[in-house]
């Protein structure tokens, strides 16, 4: 099992990318790249621990995610294998920036520009169905990289329940959500809507392209497994940068966002 390239693999410690968003990248990149193919047993929980230094919750929040997506399969008493392609979905359920892009095989990066905990207006607090003005809410706009270059302007809002502590120091060092799940919040479904729109001077600059140039205008309110709404972001995308793309098929609808370099 030594010769299991995954364990080959180098993991870093260094940015704000999770280890198990990281774990779940690289197993992607070789199941698309052939390195793994269908039926290919994946090391142990201990091998990855051992062979990967990292703990066994990250090894096991990896592999929940990608038996989420349905690239690996669980075999009770055998071990966990890559999917056939037949059982495989498309995975309709990426959520967070980090995660999406590093699935690719692109490097993802943030620079924090705001950071403030606000009462929340009237539309902010039906959004997250509180029913007063006096708990707070974490507001924080963030420019997206892909490969060191900026592709969207994102502002997020969170109760501020939901996580207590969070410090504009905390959120330049870890992605967001790898925090989250420490608490147990996890996303279970979103709803995203998209409009196109011409960037003013302002968001250009922010964003290292000319002033009225295309974009899209990007919102999404996420929930948890038992429907509560823990997120709500509005972003700014370069329509340079994205391609959007809808597929029908008899089972119903499936969509895809393409980030460019």
């Amino acid at each position: 099992m030594n010769s299991n390239p995954i364990l080959n693999a180098d993991l870093t410690t260094d940015g704000n990318i999770p280890l198990y968003f990281q774990l779940v990248g690289i197993i992607k990149r070789y199941v698309s790249a052939g390195i793994l193919a269908p039926g290919d047993m994946l090391p142990s929980e201990s091998e990855l621990c051992r062979g990967l230094g990292i703990s066994r919750s990250t090894v096991r929040q990896a592999i929940g995610a990608l038996e989420d997506e349905g690239l690996v399969i669980r075999k009770q008493g055998r071990g966990t294998f890559v999917a056939e392609p037949k059982m495989r979905r498309r995975n309709e359920n990426v959520y967070s920036f980090t995660s999406e892009v590093s699935a690719m095989g692109l490097t993802p990066s943030s620079t924090l520009i705001e950071f403030d905990v606000i009462q929340p207006s009237p539309d902010i607090m039906k959004m997250f169905s509180l029913h007063s003005d006096d708990i707070p809410v974490y507001r924080f706009t963030r420019i997206r990289r892909v490969d060191g270059e900026p592709v969207m302007l994102e502002t997020s809002f969170y109760p501020q329940y939901i996580y207590p502590n969070l410090t504009r120091e905390l959120l330049e060092t870890h992605s967001f959500y790898s925090l989250l799940y420490e608490v147990g919040i996890v996303p279970a479904s979103a709803v995203d809507t998209y409009e196109a729109v011409k960037l003013s001077a302002d968001e250009a600059a922010l964003l290292g392209c000319k002033s009225g140039s295309a974009g899209f205008f990007h919102q999404r309110q996420t929930k948890t497994e038992n429907g509560e709404v823990f997120e709500f972001t509005q972003t700014l995308i370069r329509g340079d940068k994205t391609r959007l793309e809808v597929v029908l098929h008899k089972n119903g609808v499936s969509f895809s966002r393409m980030l460019n370099k």
